[in-house]
Order: C-alpha cells, then sequence, then structure tokens
C-alpha cells in the first residue's frame, strides 16, 4: 500500500508541474524539449496577462534590435564615406546612430524581465490551477474493521 501510494504522489506532482515553460540559454523549454516561440505564444493565450507580457517583450526586443542595428549602420556608413572621400568627419548621419544606439540600451533591458515575469505568471497559473481544478480528496477512515484511505478523484 506505501508503494501506491508513493507513487500516486510522484505521479500528481509531475502532472502538476510537467507543462512548466522553462529558458536555457535563449531557448524555450517545455517538458525537456526545445520549442519556438510561435508555441509558446499559442501556450500563453490561455493567460491573456502572460501572453500581453510576452508580446510586450518581444516588441521591445524588435525595436530595440532595429535602433542597435540602424545606429550601427549608419556610424559604419559615416565612417567609410569619411575615409573613402574628402567630406569632414563625423557628420550628422555619426551624431544620429549614436543617438540611436544610445537609445536602443534601456528599450532592450526590459525585454528580458518582461519575458521571464510573463512565464512566471504563466508557469503560476498552472500551478494554481493544478490544485484548485482536482476533485482529489485522501480520507482516514476507522471502523471497527480497522483503518484505511479512501481517495477520491
Amino acid at each position: 500500500m506505501k508503494k501506491i501510494i508513493t507513487l500516486f504522489t510522484i505521479f500528481l506532482s509531475a502532472i502538476a508541474f510537467s507543462q512548466e515553460i522553462t529558458i536555457e540559454k535563449n531557448h524555450f523549454l517545455l517538458e525537456g524539449k526545445q520549442i519556438s516561440p510561435k508555441e509558446v505564444k499559442t501556450l500563453l493565450a490561455s493567460n491573456t496577462e502572460a501572453l500581453n507580457l510576452y508580446k510586450s517583450s518581444r516588441t521591445k526586443g524588435a525595436i530595440g534590435g532595429f535602433l542597435l542595428g540602424f545606429g550601427s549602420g549608419l556610424i559604419i556608413a559615416d565612417l567609410v564615406s569619411g575615409a573613402l572621400t574628402d567630406v569632414k568627419y563625423p557628420t550628422g548621419a555619426t551624431y544620429l546612430g549614436i543617438a540611436s544606439l544610445i537609445t536602443s540600451i534601456p528599450v532592450l533591458s526590459g525585454r528580458t524581465k518582461k519575458l521571464n515575469d510573463a512565464l512566471a505568471l504563466y508557469n503560476e497559473s498552472l500551478k494554481k490551477s493544478a490544485t484548485n481544478d482536482s476533485n482529489f480528496e485522501l480520507n482516514i477512515i476507522a471502523n471497527q474493521s480497522g483503518y484505511g484511505l479512501q481517495f477520491q478523484f
């Protein structure tokens, strides 16, 4: 009987925590298998607040990446044009590139926090639904014949 109860408890805990999304080395993992960002978005659709945080994180990453690339491109293009021609270096393009690079720093800095908050919120909602929605009851029963355990699902 102890073996059955132990196996049942392990099984119940595995079910409760098996659908958590984790991040390792910039990859999303579900049950130890890598999933795409599109699949993450589909899974987060059940929790609107987590989905909004995830979308915000992705938007911040896209905008910050654009600003970073745009600024770098302007600086390099102005440097090359200044080296190959007789134009006085630096021009306005370099200053615009530096401004774009500086702007990208705060934009990119908040994206990982939002992503982690979205996944934590989703995983927490899974834990709550696993514990609240189950109709599992464990009762200890005693009568004239002895003691026993009663499981109800």
